[in-house]
């Protein structure tokens, strides 16, 4: 995976771009949490929705947005075009609390730093 939120600018860019998406989508993000290299979010939404098309929607567009806004990184670090993997994991809630996701997702800058 190659690092392209790697400021705090940037990070603030695609946590915009991501959130303008959701509103778009009635998506609601719950939690989120830009890594240098993928993102993590907690969302919910309509069950009228595919999961697969929500994240379609997030992924395309915001990939689209953020080379618009940034045509310099696509430049530099993705000279084949493409932001995210084809990859994805989504889960549901299950048996977990929501409170004990948000705190994992919370915790993911700090516990990328001490590695």
């Amino acid at each position: 995976r190659n690092k392209a939120f790697t400021t705090p600018q940037l990070v603030s860019d695609m946590t915009a771009i991501l959130q303008r998406i959701a509103k778009l989508n009635e998506v609601t993000i719950e939690q989120m949490e830009v890594m240098p290299d993928h993102v993590h979010m907690l969302i919910s939404f309509k069950p009228k929705y595919a999961p697969t098309n929500v994240v379609k929607a997030f992924k395309g567009a915001s990939a689209r947005m953020f080379f618009d806004k940034h045509p310099e990184i696509k430049k530099q670090k993705f000279g084949d075009g493409h932001l995210w993997s084809n990859n994805y994991y989504m889960s549901t809630l299950g048996n977990m609390s929501k409170e004990v996701i948000e705190s994992y997702i919370n915790n993911q800058r700090k516990n990328a730093s001490r590695r």
